[in-house]
């Protein structure tokens, strides 16, 4: 197990490090080694390189880390909860409200801050009225009118999307909206980081400290309250942790797909179900994924490829051996 946990950080390691190496300007091993112990001392650094890896590339990879993890575990915490193989961190409407958010203040020709705070606030909205919805609709399957009450909400924001699509300026505001939608970590910089990671970690902790507790949720409402779980509570806080991670790399990144259903199925296969491994590991998978990912897409064309697509090419066979395989029954 413990080579297992290593080969997962060795991963990691190993794609930040060819992350922040490739591109149209390649940086070897030495140059990069140079240029942090420049950085950290104090000593000089040649302009091209600081500007290429210290303002472009270190924070386009530490997102792409970021981004990738968040959107696992929120992943590994929705198919656990709401005990389906097959669901991902937009179930409940977060990716709908958030893509609302941004569209809205693009149409309004707000700045970029204004575009990634109306996404956030979208996000979280959508959830609240999801969560609001199932709460007053009070059946003896709260899960399942939980998951309907977020296909319902997720339907009417789309609407909603299609109809600021058609309003915008087709010439100035819609390509910007279609790029947003399709996801890029292209203009990820310090200071998104900033504003980002501390939201993304108050979300993690939760999930983290509640490994187990989740593990009880996922037999069932009866089953975790028989063994002492407020199980309406439980779910509100887990619920609310996935939401904050999730709301807050969409806001970031626009709408990154697939990720929140391949990673926890690729850890699963590896550790298993319990979700005190689990969730960590999805952690350390969906960051070296989303990593990897992000590179393939700024050098395998000559322009650079949104990453919705490249995560739909992954996701989307993923997914059609994911229902074969729930035909011989789930691990």
């Amino acid at each position: 197990m413990t080579s297992r946990w290593l080969l997962l950080i060795g991963a990691l390691a190993v794609a930040l490090v060819v992350g922040v190496s490739v591109g149209p300007y390649a940086l070897s091993i030495p140059e990069l080694t140079h240029a942090l112990w420049a950085k950290l001392s104090g000593g000089q650094i040649e302009p091209l390189v600081d500007t290429v890896l210290f303002n472009i590339r270190v924070p386009r990879v530490l997102a792409g880390a970021l981004v990738g993890g968040a959107l696992a575990i929120a992943g590994a915490t929705y198919q656990s909860l709401f005990r389906n193989p097959l669901v991902s961190p937009d179930i409940l409407g977060v990716s709908a409200g958030a893509s609302l958010g941004a569209v809205l203040a693009i149409v309004l020709q707000l700045p970029v801050i204004a575009i990634q705070a109306f996404a956030f606030a979208g996000g979280v909205l959508a959830v609240v009225a999801v969560y609001g919805l199932g709460s007053a609709l009070r059946t003896r399957d709260p899960v399942l009118v939980l998951v309907l009450a977020g296909i319902a909400v997720g339907a009417l924001l789309g609407a909603g999307l299609s109809l600021l699509k058609m309003l915008a300026d087709p010439y100035n505001q819609l390509p910007t909206i279609t790029y947003w939608l399709l996801g890029s970590l292209a203009a990820t910089t310090g200071a998104d980081l900033v504003w980002m990671a501390p939201i993304v970690l108050a979300g993690l902790v939760p999930l983290l400290l509640l490994r187990w507790r989740i593990n009880l949720m996922s037999l069932g409402d009866d089953e975790a309250r028989a063994l002492g779980i407020d199980v309406r509570r439980m779910r509100l806080v887990i619920v609310g942790a996935a939401t904050l991670v999730s709301a807050a790399t969409v806001a970031t990144t626009g709408v990154v797909g697939w990720v929140g259903l391949i990673v926890p199925h690729i850890c699963r296969n590896l550790l298993g179900s319990d979700f005190r491994r689990l969730g960590p590991a999805t952690l350390l998978v969906g960051a070296t994924f989303l990593v990897i990912v992000d590179t393939l897409a700024r050098t395998i064309a000559a322009i650079e490829i949104p990453l919705g697509v490249l995560t739909a090419f992954c996701g989307a066979p993923f997914f059609v051996w994911a229902l074969a395989a729930g035909r011989r029954g789930w691990s």
